[in-house]
């Protein structure tokens, strides 16, 4: 392996499976791993595990541990970025207090970063997908659950306890549906992949083609719903229509509140595609804004796919070290 100006390595945890990815600024990557989560019920045990891990990595590529510049990991919320903790995930429940940032740094010898996975997720995007050459942009995942980052000025914007970019909390319809957050009216609870699976299980006619590609209404989810409507179905063609127009409505949204200047969507739009999602999207989006506001925004498919993660904690590793300058 040649030596890069910086050996970086990125780590992304989930509630399912971790990656690693060993990589340089440039977004070259030299040894991916990935693994199954298993988490122990001790999260200072993990994190030496994952620690060992990352050594071997290095090691396979061809480098020594303390070449290694900086690591950032993408890690699910809330966390307290200030004192590096990760608080109790709902999806990591065992992860209470969790000290990531402590326990990598004393293991690997080098700064740590740390950023929620949909703030990684928009780094990523802004660094080396979608969102390149933007200053003001916007992500959203569209998965199990709706998520945001904001990058303003070319910066992570965290908010206070940095709860910013919760998007798929802002407020859809009022005392509307419940979400899983335990509010009502959010808009995940419209239009995230977990919700959105529990109505159409509800409500799927059993006629429908949704039903038939589902093998029965009690299986029928969102990828049911984007292929049926690619046949013209009309039961799903309708759902697709709800589906964006809560979608453009909370675009119009944060486009008056932050003017940005790209929209980046991921998962359940990205699978849509042009013709059922991004181009009436853009056209409620453009029917509801200020033409100063909407004339050069773009709204586009995220970019990165199945290399998202690769890229994630390489781009906190490297927002880390540039914040630090």
């Amino acid at each position: 392996m040649l030596r890069p100006a910086l050996l970086l390595l990125g780590i992304d945890i989930g509630a399912t499976k971790i990656e690693f990815s060993l990589g340089d600024e440039t977004g070259k990557i030299y040894r991916r791993l990935r693994r199954a989560t298993q988490p122990s019920g001790r999260p200072e045990n993990d994190l030496r595990r994952v620690a060992e891990e990352a050594r071997h990595l290095i090691g396979a590529a061809g480098a020594r541990p303390e070449e290694l510049a900086a690591v950032g990991a993408a890690v699910p919320g809330p966390l307290d970025l200030d004192a590096g903790l990760v608080l109790s995930p709902p999806n990591l429940p065992s992860w209470d207090r969790a000290p990531v940032r402590d326990v990598l740094a004393e293991e690997l010898g080098c700064p740590v970063f740390l950023e929620n996975d949909a703030n990684a997720a928009a780094l990523a995007e802004w660094r080396f997908g979608a969102g390149r050459g933007f200053s003001h942009l916007v992500y959203l995942t569209l998965s199990t659950g709706v998520g945001g980052g904001l990058i303003l000025g070319g910066r992570v914007h965290r908010g206070v306890s940095a709860g910013a970019g919760e998007v798929g909390h802002m407020l859809a319809e009022w005392n509307g549906e419940r979400c899983g957050c335990g509010l009502r009216g959010c808009l995940e609870a419209y239009i995230g992949g977990a919700c959105w699976t529990r109505r159409l299980r509800e409500i799927t006619p059993s006629s429908s083609r949704v039903a038939a590609l589902a093998g029965g209404r009690e299986n029928a989810g969102p990828e049911q719903v984007v292929e049926a409507a690619r046949e013209g179905d009309e039961f799903a063609l309708a759902e697709m229509e709800r589906f964006n127009n809560y979608l453009a409505q909370a675009l119009v949204n944060l486009t008056f509140a932050l003017a940005p200047e790209i929209f980046v969507l991921g998962t359940i739009a990205v699978a849509a595609g042009e013709r059922l999602c991004f181009a009436p999207v853009r056209e409620r989006v453009a029917a509801h804004t200020w033409p100063s506001l909407s004339r050069k925004l773009r709204i586009v498919p995220a970019a990165l796919g199945n290399q998202l993660a690769d890229y994630a904690g390489l781009s906190v590793a490297i927002d880390g070290l540039r914040a630090d300058v």
